[in-house]
């Protein structure tokens, strides 16, 4: 069938994206879905920075590729061992698809499935090949959803079905978003009431994980950022402090005034700035978590005797570091009793046909999440 789609060419491309137009809306062909996929119908899709990264050259993929992983759509129809959906189904893709039969699915790990990872890098799903042609050529999938596009084929390892009265606008932030940032707080940290939880970096993952710490009952919440815009919407969030990171002694300041440091310190910038904030914020014997994927050429340094004497820990967090069939349902139901009102994080939305518009939103900072809608 034919799909209008977000196609990226080549990379890098430089800023305005408004003027270099780094995708292009073109009409691709998609095949039918094969065994264990499922077709769907995208209803709305953000815009993240880890598609940004692809852009900007930061994350290299392969070309052509049809970008686009954080979204919420409807069943079309299903492939062959498809007998858990049916058209209709509401769901939320995610973007790492899992086994669930590799050793880290099998430890209960499926944001590192190891199938998974090897069809993300190849741009291709998870049963094997692609399933999007433009002019007769394949074109990759971007980390087995390529959700910029009216339809897509993906595989049901990719997708989580949710009720029909979810408004699906909202839904797709859970997909990434969402699932990162609280996730790194409640799963990969496992903060705990009562502990202080500091976030640096405040885009859509980060403020996401502001909201989870305060979800979590950490009694203090400090968010920092270099723009005092995101500084301001975390407060209105909730965070208890706020401290703008630009220039020097940013580090000593913060940990001055939380008496030593955060017990949690959570990075999500993905830049090796940020994480060194982080680290130095953390206090002795509390954990650094990093949520961000900074340019595979990017190397960060600690101290050794620091990290043994001070009994720190530093630690990754993909996915959220938990089961998103499991935590999505619960993240969904803490919002839907105002408990994780991550709605907020919605400020701008936008046309297929104004994506690179979009990006330049995201780039510039001046939205938290941008939504493409598709009617």
């Amino acid at each position: 069938m034919k799909s209008r789609a977000a196609i990226l060419h080549s990379f890098p491309h430089e800023r305005p994206y408004a003027v270099s137009r780094p995708l292009s809306i073109e009409e691709t062909e998609l095949d039918e879905p094969g065994y264990g996929e499922v077709l769907v119908r995208i209803a709305a899709a953000g815009l993240c920075h880890s598609d940004l990264s692809v852009i900007n050259g930061d994350r290299p993929r392969p070309m052509p590729m049809a970008l686009g992983h954080e979204a919420s759509g409807v069943v079309e129809s299903c492939g062959e061992g498809v007998d858990d959906l049916a058209p209709g189904d509401h769901v939320i893709m995610v973007f790492v698809p899992s086994c669930g039969h590799c050793g880290p699915c099998a430890e209960g790990r499926p944001a590192l499935c190891e199938p998974g990872a090897r069809a993300n890098g190849a741009g291709e799903l998870l049963g094997g090949g692609r399933r999007i042609r433009l002019r007769g050529a394949s074109v990759s999938h971007h980390i087995g959803v390529s959700a910029f596009s009216e339809y897509a084929v993906v595989s049901r390892r990719s997708l989580i079905r949710i009720g029909p009265d979810f408004p699906l606008e909202k839904a797709a932030l859970f997909g990434c978003a969402v699932l990162t940032g609280v996730g790194a707080v409640v799963n990969t940290a496992a903060v705990r009431p009562g502990q202080s939880v500091a976030v640096v970096g405040l885009g859509g993952v980060g403020l996401s994980a502001v909201l989870g710490a305060l979800a979590a009952g950490a009694a203090d919440v400090i968010a920092i950022d270099i723009d005092e815009g995101k500084l301001a919407f975390a407060q209105r969030l909730g965070a208890t402090a706020v401290y703008n990171s630009r220039g020097e002694g940013a580090a000593a300041l913060i940990k001055d005034e939380t008496k030593g440091g955060a017990d949690v310190v959570v990075e999500t910038a993905g830049v090796i700035p940020a994480l060194d904030l982080a680290y130095q914020i953390t206090r002795r014997g509390g954990q650094t978590v990093t949520a961000s994927l900074a340019n595979p050429a990017a190397k960060f340094a600690v101290q050794q005797v620091g990290l043994v004497a001070e009994e720190r820990t530093l630690r990754g967090s993909y996915l959220g570091g938990g089961v998103p069939s499991r935590d999505i349902p619960r993240y969904m139901r803490l919002y839907e009793r105002g408990r994780l009102p991550v709605d907020q994080l919605l400020t701008s939305t936008g046309t297929l046909d104004e994506i690179n518009e979009g990006f330049d939103l995201l780039a510039e900072g001046r939205t938290v999440r941008h939504v493409i809608h598709f009617g």
